[in-house]
């Protein structure tokens, strides 16, 4: 049975000591009990905060995730940080292909292809986001969008390497505009990404694949996305910073 996991996207928000605080307030929080044994839970720091979160948190039942990763392994590129160090201070996941890097960093299919290739040449999980915006939908392409951002990545990957990545589907007019997706929206495009995996990868791998809805997802209407048979999760920002906010979504499953 695939694995339920609900993913905190921190984002540009916390310094150091605040972040370690929620870290703390989430692991307590975990600690007590999880409402669904198949439910995972995943934070993404900032770059800042991940080596000192990692030796707080109890690794069996938090996975510790970045929010991006560098298209190379190492060399000459300032300012970037490599999947090698992330995987050195702990890091599990990568979330990759988010919304705001394709919007307002220009990531591409070609560069996405070369972090989740690292991501799994290192042994760790890439989270790829994909998913369409506001004027995609109105004008009835949506589906396209999505299936070629994913075609152009992960149908290039081998089915053993397919095998590690968590799908994030994000309606991005639905992320802080005032629109919201219905439930029955998100369970429309997981349904399809589904069964293009089903004509990639066969059955038995889109049955495992584990898709998250990354759409303004809050404790009070997760349970009812949560409810959808293909919704397996969340990738949750602005609510992730609050840790009783997020761990009522966690346990909406």
């Amino acid at each position: 049975m695939r694995k339920n996991i609900v993913a905190g996207n921190w984002k540009m928000n916390t310094d150091l000591q605040e972040g370690l605080k929620l870290a703390k307030e989430i692991n307590a929080l975990v600690a007590k009990g999880l409402n669904d044994s198949n439910t995972g839970v995943v934070i993404a720091p900032p770059y800042t905060h991940l080596a000192t979160i990692n030796e707080h948190i109890d690794r069996e039942k938090i996975c510790l995730a970045a929010q991006n990763c560098a298209a190379e392994a190492k060399g000459a590129y300032t300012g970037e940080v490599s999947v090698q160090m992330l995987k050195a201070v702990g890091v599990r996941a990568v979330i990759l292909g988010h919304s705001e890097r394709r919007a307002y960093y220009g990531e591409t299919s070609e560069i996405l292809l070369k972090k989740v290739k690292l991501v799994i040449e290192n042994g760790l999980k890439p989270i790829f986001c994909c998913g369409e915006v506001l004027a995609e939908r109105e004008s009835n392409i949506h589906f396209n969008v999505v299936k070629e951002q994913i075609e152009s990545v992960l149908f290039t990957l081998s089915a053993e390497d397919y095998k590690r990545v968590i799908i994030a589907y994000e309606p991005v007019w639905a992320i802080g505009t005032g629109k919201t997706a219905s439930a029955e929206q998100a369970q429309e495009m997981h349904a399809f990404i589904r069964q293009l995996i089903v004509g990639k990868f066969g059955a038995e791998a889109a049955n495992n694949t584990t898709i998250l809805y990354g759409g303004s997802c809050k404790a009070s209407n997760a349970k009812e996305i949560f409810s959808k048979p293909d919704v397996d999760g969340g990738l949750i920002g602005g609510a992730s910073l609050v840790a009783e906010e997020f761990l009522g979504i966690v346990n909406a499953f």
